[in-house]
């Protein structure tokens, strides 16, 4: 599932053209909608348009089963839950599964080498709320950079107790509600406090907010905003 970030945020296509890549070194039957893929509803749904949803949801639904889809892979968290938690009372029946769990997974089989090292500077995870509060995912990605790198550092705020980028909610797609500072900027804070070289994400509006505090704390050259889908692509022992 490409998601709508995947199709057309241009940061982002880099992280589904990553996984992509994984899924052809590991030699993965898989196809994408291309066209016909929609956006799931999740947006509508958290902005409070209940009806929207459900017609974006079901058309979704009904594409599946045209083709007999059984299982999907998702790389944005806020459609892998929609998807794997909501969709269900809609009669939906298929499986859904994170790409993180699928990554960790196929190394865990010994399928995906990663290289081994550290990045430059030291990894920092950012845990994006859809995939950690909503559904409990901490340790996988963890898991997937302590295979790639020794260098690890955690912010103060982690697991459950992280701060959100600011987006969730369908706030990415709405001014900023008046407060003394943006969620985004004091997250990002927190990040460049660990001393990290490399901020992990993995989600594409974490990814957004992210790469935007690093662009107004004029840290962007120093620090890089990278999708665990990408590192991992990159450490690909072939």
């Amino acid at each position: 599932w490409v998601g709508c970030a995947g199709a057309f945020d241009d940061r982002y296509k880099k992280v589904v053209r990553a996984f992509a890549s994984i899924l052809d070194h590991l030699g993965t039957d898989y196809a994408v909608l291309g066209s016909e893929e929609t956006c799931t509803g999740d947006p509508a749904r958290r902005a409070g348009n209940e009806m929207l949803y459900q017609m974006q949801a079901m058309q979704v639904i009904a594409t599946f089963r045209s083709y007999d889809v059984k299982k999907v892979i998702a790389t944005c968290p806020h459609c892998f839950n929609v998807m794997k938690n909501e969709y269900p009372d809609l009669g939906a029946d298929f499986e859904v599964i994170s790409y993180l769990d699928f990554i960790e997974q196929q190394m865990a089989s010994g399928k995906l080498t990663p290289g081994s090292g550290t990045f430059e500077g030291g990894i920092t995870y950012h845990d994006p709320c859809y995939l950690g509060r909503a559904n409990g995912i901490y340790d996988v990605p963890r898991n997937i950079l302590g295979r790639m790198s020794g260098n690890i550092a955690e912010m103060g705020r982690n697991r459950s107790s992280a701060l959100c980028c600011g987006a969730g909610g369908a706030q990415m797609f709405k001014e900023a509600e008046k407060g003394n500072r943006e969620i985004f900027i004091e997250r990002t804070e927190e990040a460049l406090g660990t001393g990290a070289g490399i901020i992990a994400t993995s989600c594409p509006f974490c990814m957004t907010m992210m790469t935007d505090g690093l662009k107004y704390k004029n840290r962007e050259d120093e620090v890089r905003n990278l999708d665990i889908a990408e590192l991992v692509a990159q450490s690909i022992v072939k």
